[in-house]
Parts: structure tokens; sequence; C-alpha cells
């Protein structure tokens, strides 16, 4: 029973958003209400205060503690989510302004105009390569709005966003998720990057498979070039391409470059093979008008239209992949303790958001952009905010209850103790429990490894499989994880209509999740 008191807020903000359509905002708020609820009555809250005393006096105070701490964890947590959106919104309303995203579309559906080789294009071989570089949401954050200047309706374009990186998400930001599993376990980087690439290059073309599914279009700029002819050709070349230099990464490096890598080179052959085929052609739509503004589309035209991100790739990839100056960026910490375990931590510098407001800044600059322009992009990204603030603070909020009051390990613990050798199967569930709570699949790694390995060990399991599916499941549980539903449909401007998302993206999660299990199932088997 308590397991499923346990998990009582999590299933009731599913019911609100997918059920009742309600915004993720009003779902997270009940959520959290009722959390507390739970964890005062029947978890542990309050924090041990030294000086507080006896009585019931001391027990509140030591109970306000407890929830201060969780309420500051949330809210520098949020503030640190907040840093990647802002900037994000920001390139986007200055691309748009410009006329820059006119010239990309026209660019892109000139190369094919069937929306499922754009998906592919742009969904599957950008969104992975994005993650591979920065992660922590930025894929989607890039990615959603240039679906959407495509010709792709907002929920579908964060639908896809979502689904099509879901794959890369272990490697993600220069492998930063197999981090926290080096340090607590006995295996070796490449040892632990052998374990989940293999989930995902086994089972990757699922997720392919879905992103295809979800492009389909019947109306609006795209829907003429929807023909009767199947793509699954260019799915499956799409998937080998990324699969193959993936796991070859995987194996000969280690964590840090199988889904830029893989992005990278498998993006590459897939545009020039499309364009020596002229296959794409074929499928072209008429190129909807692009604005005088924006110019013709000339190599040096769409050039300066992604001068902007060309200058946060440059910089992720400056800030990654070369040592001195990612020490010297990293040196730079912010950080905080409290009394019962709650703090927090962000590199300012070496963040994210730091790279995109850098870029929007600079490739702004290099476009040509007048001070007034950049301020006003910058106004207009503000006054989206407080919205996804608020629900970001209530998710986000609820999630560290969870996790101190004890009841993330409740549930982990019970699901453990009840399966038994059968655990393989389900292992994934709890990476993507992690992730749904926390929304990074580094801190569902950092939450759940020890209990993985610890698991095994206990049911007499080979651990490696177990933890390469604990990474495989804190990857896939990105796609139905409320922040970055949230942060995505803020960004293309559906605020809102989170619950519609998510409705899309929790069956490839199923899917995945139950696929990557069996697999488990069936490493651990051999042992």
């Amino acid at each position: 029973m308590l397991p499923l008191l346990a998990l009582s807020p999590i299933l009731l903000i599913l019911v609100l958003m997918v059920v009742f359509r309600r915004p993720a905002a009003t779902a997270a708020g009940v959520g959290l209400a009722l959390g507390v609820v739970v964890a005062l009555a029947l978890f542990e809250v309050a924090v041990p205060l030294p000086d507080a005393g006896d009585g019931a006096s001391a027990l509140s105070t030591s109970v306000a503690a407890g929830l201060g701490g969780v309420a500051l964890e949330a809210a520098f947590l949020a503030a640190t989510i907040l840093w990647i959106i802002f900037p994000a919104l920001c390139l986007h309303e200055l691309q748009t302004a410009t006329g820059a995203v006119d010239r990309i579309r026209a660019s892109l559906t000139g190369l094919s105009g069937d929306p499922r080789l754009l998906a592919i294009l742009l969904g599957w071989f950008f969104a992975l390569f994005i993650e591979g570089a920065a992660g922590f949401g930025t894929p989607a954050a890039l990615t959603a709005p240039m679906l959407v200047a495509v010709g792709f309706a907002p929920v579908q374009a964060v639908t896809l966003a979502l689904v099509g990186h879901s794959i890369g998400v272990s490697f993600g930001a220069v492998g930063t998720p197999v981090l926290p599993q080096i340090a607590v376990t006995p295996f070796s980087g490449p040892e632990l990057a052998q374990a989940v690439a293999v989930l995902h290059g086994m089972s990757g073309w699922v997720m392919l498979l879905f992103l295809v599914r979800y492009a389909r279009v019947t109306e609006g700029p795209l829907a003429a070039g929807m023909t009767g002819r199947t793509v699954l050709p260019w799915a499956a070349l799409a998937a080998v391409l990324f699969v193959v230099p993936y796991l070859a990464l995987a194996f000969a490096v280690g964590p840090e470059l199988p889904t830029l890598g893989g992005a990278l080179v498998g993006g590459l052959l897939f545009v020039l093979i499309l364009r020596r085929s002229g296959d794409g052609r074929r499928a072209a739509a008429p190129v909807p008008a692009v604005p005088a503004a924006a110019g013709a589309v000339s190599g040096r035209g769409l050039l300066w239209a992604g001068l902007p991100y060309l200058a946060v790739l440059a910089l992720i990839l400056a800030t990654r992949l070369v040592p001195p100056v990612q020490e010297a960026l990293r040196a730079v910490v912010v950080d905080w303790t409290m009394t019962g375990g709650f703090s927090g931590r962000v590199e300012p510098l070496y963040h994210p958001g730091t790279m995109l407001l850098a870029g929007f800044l600079l490739g702004g600059l290099a476009q040509g952009v007048g001070v007034g322009t950049l301020a006003g992009a910058m106004r207009r990204a503000a006054a989206r905010l407080p919205t996804v603030a608020l629900a970001l603070l209530a998710m986000l909020a609820l999630a560290r209850l969870m996790v101190h009051s004890g009841m993330i390990t409740t549930l982990a613990d019970a699901a453990a103790a009840g399966l038994g050798p059968v655990w393989p199967l389900l292992a994934p569930l709890v990476g993507i429990l992690g992730a749904f709570v926390t929304g990074s699949a580094t801190a569902s790694n950092i939450l759940f490894t020890d209990f993985q390995q610890a698991t095994a060990q206990t049911l007499g399991l080979p651990v490696l499989p177990l933890l390469g599916s604990q990474n495989f499941g804190a990857a896939v549980g990105n796609i139905i994880c409320p922040h970055n539903i949230i942060a995505a449909c803020a960004l293309v401007g559906i605020a809102g209509r989170e619950g519609e998302v998510l409705r899309r993206t929790l069956l490839p999660c199923a899917v995945y999740a139950l696929l990557g299990g069996a697999l488990t199932w069936a490493f651990a088997a051999l042992g």
C-alpha cells in the first residue's frame, strides 16, 4: 500500500494531463499538493536541527526546514532549466524577426518536400547532433522551433523533437549521463558505454519508425509533399548511418562521442545520398513563398540564416572537446549546501544556456542585426517565461520532495522485491521513473545506479546489463518527462497543451522500454 501511495502524486499528474487535458502547471500544482500531504503523513520530511530542542514547536521547525530545502532546490533547478529555455526562445524570436527561418524552410523543402524525410533530417540527425553536443533539453529547444518553421504543427513538432533524439540521450552532452555510473561502479567508461549502446543500437530503429509515422501531415504547406510511396528504405538508411558509427565509437572510444559522432557522420552521408539520388527532389512540394526581406535562398543566404545555429554549435564543440577551454570554464562553479542533504550546483560558463545565449548574440551580430532587434527578441522571449516557470517550479518541487522524503526509494525497492528473477524485463522502468521526476538522464543515473547494482547482486544477476538498462531507461524517460515537454511546448507557443504531447510520446516510450527490457533479460540470461 505504501508504494502505491508514494506513486499517487505521479499518477494524479498523468491522469490530469492525459485524461482531463489539464495544463502542466495545473496538474503539477495539484500533484505537488498531494505529494506534500503524503510525504508529511507517511514519510520523513523533517530535517534534524541540533538547536531546535524538543516538542511540537521543534518538530514544526524541522518540517519547515525540510520543506524549505525542497523549495530551494526546486527553485535553483528551475533557474538552471530556464537558463536554457530563455536564450533558446531569444534565438527563435530573432530568427523569426529576421526572416532566417523562411530561408531555412525554403532550403529544406527544396531538398525534399516529403515531411517524413524532413523529420528524419531535423528530428533525427539534427536533434541527435545537438543532444550529443549539449544535452540537457537543448535538442528540443532548437529542433522543435525549426520543425515548426518548415511547416509542422506545433504539437507535432514537439513530439518529433522528443522522440527523435531519445536514442542518443545516454551519451548526451559528450557522455555526461555515464559519469555517475563510472563514479560508483567498478566498471570503466567503455564497458558502461558498450552495455547501453548495444541496447540502443538493436532497438533504436523503433524510434525512427515512430518518427516517420508521426511526421505524416494532411493539411498545410507540407501536405502536398505526402505521396503514396513508402519512405521506409530512407528510414532504414538513416538508422544504419547513425547506428554504425554510434556503436563503433562506443566500443572504440567510450561514452563521449557515440551520439555526437554518429549524428555528424550519419547526417552528412544521408544528405549526400539524398541529393545524389534525386528521390528527395522528386518528392518535393512547392516551396512556400519566402518573404522579400529574406532574399533569395542561395548558399550564401542559407549560411547567413544559419549563423546563430553555427555559432551555438561551434561554441558547444569548443567548450566540450577542447580540454583547456573546458577546464577553464568548468573551474567557475556556483554551489551551495544546506543541513539535511539539500544542495545545488551549476557551472555557469559551461552551462548549455550560456552557449545558447552567446550563440544568439554572436550569431545575431554576425547577421548584421542591430542591438534594438536583439533586445526586442529578448523582450518577446521573456514575456513567454512566467507560465513555464510556474509549471517547472511545481514539477521540480514534487520531484525533490519525492527524493528527499524517501518516496522514490520506496517505489524502487518495492518493484525489485516483488519481481525477483524477472527484474531485468522491467529494469528500464526505474531509469524512466528517475528521468520522469527529475527531467534528466544524468540525475536518474545518480539516483538509481547504486540501486540497480545492489538489486543485481542480491538477485544473483550480472551487474553490467542492469547498469546498461538503467541508462537506457533514463534516456527514453526524457520523452515523457513533464519538464522537457513543458520547455519544448513553451518554445513553440503552445504552453498549456503539454498533455497532447504526452499522449503521443507515451506509446513509443512504452514500446521502447519493453524492447529494452527484453534485450536486458536476454543479456542477463547469457551472463
